[in-house]
């Protein structure tokens, strides 16, 4: 009988042919399909503390945050008109005013310093403390990445989403009752019911899970597609924290490889250097101060970088954010790595950029998430439909 019920229903669906239904290919698919099971928003009001917001991305393991304030009287990040209205009535019930990274939060600490703590008594503390009290709205923008909040409609296409991210937009919101058909980039204006938010990892995520049809492309090597950049900025491992964050927010950049230093160069510790064939020693993160303890952030700053992160090792908080910060560990490439490798690198490590490396481990290069998404898209639009 179940076997009946299922013939029935499947001929009723495609007009009495019994027939299964072809699997619909990858370019075929749209970012409601990305967003598949994917949980509701995670956000903060606009006036949670700086501290309350930390929490936040720490708990859910989440490098960006969306802000919520009362409609009407707010601009949203970029001109955007971001709302949440009720389902039935459409009465405006929110207005997203901007998303908070934590490279935001990195800027607005590193921006007019914080003095070191001194032994036995308060030193730059209570500076410390009241930059992380402040609220979370006052702090919008303060990284390029945050200057612009967008929207990716449910039924746009996967290729026009992969257009988009390769073009270095890292996150965008997906209305959960979206209708519009034929939609394509993103948008500034939306109101909907909820929202999900979609990342270039969820996207990279999702093409490895259709990596069948994608196997053209994840078999040849990262040299021969082009997908190597060769302009590389870093700090050395005589830099402190502190100076690392401000290198960093001037360059918008979310992570920077630690590089060797040498007497020959003759570095300055406080400014962006070039990795180009230098012995890579370490990545440093945004989200690497996620796994800091507010309570000790103050005497981590002025810490020497390596040092710093091999702090980190030991303190509780690692493990729950699921970072990975030891300086012993390189997720690296060469060359000749098939995109492939790159790609399960980058999802098993959780990371949003692979270094290249030559055969004695010195920096070649780099392959970020948006490298991969564009390359991938260029070789689907040259497959036959």
């Amino acid at each position: 009988m179940q076997a009946t019920r299922t013939e029935e229903k499947t001929a009723e669906t495609h007009g009495g042919a019994s027939s299964p239904q072809p699997q619909q290919r990858l370019r075929d698919k749209k970012v409601g399909d990305l967003i598949a099971g994917k949980k509701r928003l995670v956000e903060v009001p606009y006036t949670a503390s700086l501290a309350d917001t930390i929490n936040t991305l720490v708990a859910n393991r989440i490098m960006a945050v969306a802000v919520a304030a009362p409609p009407g009287q707010w601009i949203g990040a970029g001109g955007s008109m971001i709302l949440e209205s009720d389902k039935q009535t459409g009465a405006v019930r929110k207005h997203y005013i901007g998303m908070v990274t934590m490279l935001d939060v990195l800027a607005h600490i590193a921006g007019n310093d914080v003095a070191p703590a001194v032994e036995g008594g308060g030193g730059g503390g209570g500076e410390l403390e009241r930059k992380m009290q402040v609220p979370v709205s006052t702090i919008i923008g303060h990284c390029l990445e945050s200057l612009s909040l967008w929207t990716l409609n449910y039924n746009t296409s996967i290729l026009d989403c992969m257009e988009v991210f390769s073009k270095g937009i890292h996150r965008a919101l997906v209305p959960v009752d979206g209708h519009l058909e034929n939609v394509g980039g993103v948008e500034l204006m939306e109101s909907a019911s909820s929202y999900h938010m979609v990342t270039q990892m969820d996207l990279i995520k999702f093409l490895k899970v259709h990596e069948a049809e994608l196997r053209g492309i994840l078999t040849r090597r990262v040299r021969e597609l082009g997908g190597l950049t060769d302009i590389v900025f870093g700090v050395t491992d005589k830099t402190n924290v502190i100076d690392a964050i401000k290198c960093m927010n001037s360059a918008s950049l979310h992570a920077v490889p630690i590089v060797e230093s040498t007497d020959e160069i003759g570095d300055d510790h406080g400014q962006l250097v070039n990795g180009k064939d230098r012995k890579l020693v370490g990545t440093f993160s945004a989200t690497d101060l996620r796994g800091c303890p507010i309570s000790q952030l103050q005497s981590c700053l002025h810490m020497n970088i390596v040092d710093f992160l091999e702090k980190l090792l030991d303190t509780p908080q690692q493990e729950a954010c699921g970072l990975r910060t030891s300086t012993r560990e390189h997720i690296t490439c060469q060359p000749e790595s098939l995109l492939r490798e790159v790609v399960d690198k980058a999802i098993n490590s959780h990371v949003h950029r692979v270094w290249v490396v030559d055969g004695r481990g010195l920096l070649a290069g780099l392959v970020s998430l948006a490298d991969i998404i564009r390359m991938m898209r260029v070789w689907m639009l040259s497959e036959p439909a």
